[in-house]
């Protein structure tokens, strides 16, 4: 597709997936492409459904096979255009799951990462991408003070 539309925006459906573990903590990836912080997550592939989506995205990235997720929000407007190092854009709708419910062990199976790790809401790092800070800020803030860090 992009050899015919070049760099163009593509409109496109998908999926993050917000992940804790028994102590409250949120898993996070290091994007390899931009070096920032953020949820798992991407984009449907054709004849899925945007919970298949989720789940396979959760597995390919993280090695974490989901055995539920729930629904938090769906996600579209200015805050889904996003422009790729490359010079690809994208306008997305993305559906937003959480889950606490995982099972196997956290792996980075594809070159999309460079680190998966979990975070207390009040230790995130610096970096995170602002879809991820959004959410937090929007659905997850009131499990801890997620500002007392990112404010400092």
């Amino acid at each position: 597709m992009r050899k015919l539309i070049g760099t163009q925006p593509l409109f496109v459906a998908g999926a993050t997936v917000v992940v804790f573990n028994k102590k409250g903590e949120t898993l996070l990836q290091q994007r390899s492409d931009i070096n920032k912080w953020g949820f798992p997550g991407g984009v449907m592939e054709y004849g899925e459904s945007l919970e298949e989506t989720a789940i396979r995205e959760l597995y390919e990235e993280t090695g974490l096979k989901a055995k539920d997720i729930e629904f938090v929000d769906i996600l579209s407007g200015e805050k889904e255009c996003f422009k790729y190092p490359n010079g690809d854009e994208i306008f997305g709708v993305n559906a937003v799951y959480t889950t606490s419910n995982v099972s196997g062990e956290l792996s980075i199976n594809d070159g999309e990462s460079t680190d998966l790790k979990f975070f207390a809401l009040n230790k995130l790092p610096f970096n995170l991408i602002e879809k991820t800070q959004y959410i937090i800020k929007i659905h997850f803030s009131q499990n801890e003070l997620f500002f007392n860090k990112s404010e400092q």
